[in-house]
């Protein structure tokens, strides 16, 4: 399905010479595959949002408890 947005960029591509279309059809398929990684992180950040609250919440706990200790990254 192409949109009239699509169309648009199809003829001002068409305009171009094929090594200019080449360079552009590379560089968009570099552009969409960075947007579908965001898109594959997103997802996975959302499935997982239940179990981070979660873990907040257990943190925040152990806080008021007493029995969290300050991080040192040194210990690691």
């Amino acid at each position: 399905m192409q949109t009239p947005a699509m169309v648009t960029v199809l003829r001002m591509m068409e305009s171009l010479p094929e090594a200019a279309q080449e360079r552009i059809a590379d560089q968009l398929r570099e552009y969409i595959a960075e947007l579908m990684d965001e898109v594959q992180w997103d997802d996975a950040f959302a499935a997982t949002q239940p179990q981070l609250e979660a873990a907040a919440r257990r943190a925040k706990q152990q806080i008021r408890a007493g029995q969290a200790k300050p991080f040192d990254p040194d210990a690691l």
